[in-house]
């Protein structure tokens, strides 16, 4: 096996598992805390965020790698390949850094952090209400853009897996 089925593999099998990952979020867990009440929903997703914070070894290994790995096969695939295949990995790349990566370091870390620093539990009920409905109304939006894009980037991947 080549440099580039190496590198193309793995980035194809790490993007898709990020894009499982945040439609996991879109499909099941948003939707499964969606009836907690306030400071419950706040305080459940600040917990599930915090084990990402707090360096969860796998989930670094998946994220950090598809980027790694996105970024060795396009830059494989540009001497390696022609024509059409060249250009989709260049696009999954660009779909991938641009409405995956760049979304999530730009909005929803941002929105996570700032829920990292809010101390729920001596906030009234109408500012959990507050915090929680900024929070979600911007959140899961983003979340859903970046499911899209990362299935894409997948979906991409797989088909230049397919035609080489």
């Amino acid at each position: 096996m080549d440099t580039l089925n190496i590198t193309l593999g793995l980035a194809t099998l790490l993007c898709s598992l990020v894009a499982g990952f945040v439609l996991a979020f879109a499909i099941v867990v948003m939707p499964g805390i969606r009836s907690l009440d306030d400071r419950e929903f706040l305080n459940a997703f600040k917990v599930m965020d915090g084990v990402i914070q707090k360096g969860q070894p796998i989930f670094g290994l998946v994220w950090l790698g598809s980027i790694v790995t996105l970024g060795l096969a396009v830059g494989v695939g540009i001497f390696q390949l022609e024509g059409i295949n060249r250009i989709l990995v260049i696009l999954a790349a660009l779909v991938y850094f641009a409405g995956v990566q760049f979304t999530t370091f730009t909005k929803n870390i941002p929105l996570n952090n700032k829920l990292q620093i809010q101390d729920l539990d001596t906030s009234s009920e109408a500012a959990l209400a507050e915090t929680r409905e900024v929070f979600e109304t911007q959140w899961i939006p983003w979340n859903s853009r970046r499911t899209f894009y990362a299935t894409l980037t997948a979906v991409i991947l797989i088909t230049v897996m397919l035609r080489i």
